[in-house]
């Protein structure tokens, strides 16, 4: 069994991994403020890694989004609109220490191939010798696959393998195609392209506190056009931006995962949208929060750890 820890912008899940079997066997979830002081953040972590009750002397793996330091462990965030507070802290050191049973040493994956290898291996893009996994939650995470190995350059792949370094009108496109940025759009109303910069620091007006991205998508379901409309224009864009990458790339999938997937019957139809003509459609990933789980224990047994 494999000791995991997958951090998300919103929650926090500490798992037992049977890599071999691809089984998850237990699970424990929590709710983490991404906008919380460092204390606050990676209590919350350690809480949660602790209740798990791994065996002692376990090598835990630990998917994360970036920026962050995988190699080190070293929190790398700043200006993303997440753990912005645990800018430069070993996160390695602090799970080592505060994790009990105490772990014989802590490894990181980014939390976007985990979810690309989970669904590689034993999810939607099984029997596919290359695939992009994309996630879409706080921010947008990718990965570009072959033959079950990232690969960060080459035909296709954006730089360092990260869609969200790429450009739309002008613009970062994590500027458009994010929670906050599609919260800052909604709260806008007024039609205004400024995305992030017509926002509070969280993407949201004084008039749709509270309004989170699940809240537009069913405001869209029951015919609010704007809310439609803000979805469909960022997902449109993420799609146009991400077609040629697919197509150099090679890729016969593309799979998405996140917490903005969850609202598939509207994220797929405008994502394919602005996919146009290239022939692979994107899928939803079949494992749930499950593939990222997976993916991270496939990850350290590939690493040998």
């Amino acid at each position: 069994m494999r000791a995991v820890l997958e951090i998300g912008g919103t929650h926090v899940t500490a798992a037992l991994v049977d890599p071999p079997r691809g089984r998850v066997s237990r699970r424990i979830r929590r709710p983490l403020d991404a906008r919380g002081d460092a204390e606050r953040v990676l209590g919350a972590i350690v809480r949660c890694a602790g209740e798990l009750r791994a065996p002692a002397g376990q090598v835990w793996v630990v998917a994360v989004p970036g920026p962050f330091d995988h190699e080190n462990g070293i929190a790398r965030f700043r200006g993303v609109g997440k753990f912005d507070d645990l800018y430069g802290i070993d996160v390695r050191s602090v799970l080592i220490d505060g994790v009990w049973p105490r772990p014989a040493d802590v490894v990181f994956v980014n939390d976007a191939h985990a979810f690309a290898l989970g669904e590689w291996s034993r999810g939607a893009a099984v029997g596919h010798r290359r695939c992009v996994g994309i996630t879409l939650g706080t921010g947008v995470g990718s990965a570009f696959l072959a033959d079950g190995a990232v690969h960060r350059e080459g035909p296709g792949v954006p730089p360092g393998g990260r869609v969200d370094l790429l450009r739309w009108a002008g613009a970062p496109l994590e500027h458009f195609v994010s929670r906050r940025a599609i919260l800052a759009r909604y709260g806008a109303r007024d039609g205004s392209r400024d995305g992030l910069r017509g926002g509070s620091r969280d993407g949201s007006r004084d008039g749709d506190r509270g309004v989170d991205v699940r809240d537009i998508a069913a405001r869209a379901r029951n015919g609010e056009r704007w809310a439609a409309q803000v979805l469909d224009e960022a997902l449109a864009a993420l799609g146009t931006v991400l077609a040629p990458c697919v197509r150099d790339f090679g890729a016969s999938a593309v799979v998405v995962g996140g917490a903005v997937a969850l609202s598939w019957d509207l994220v797929g139809p405008a994502l394919s949208t602005g996919f146009g003509d290239t022939p692979v459609r994107p899928r939803r990933g079949t494992l749930g929060v499950d593939a990222a789980l997976i993916g991270a224990a496939e990850y350290a047994g590939a690493a040998g750890r």
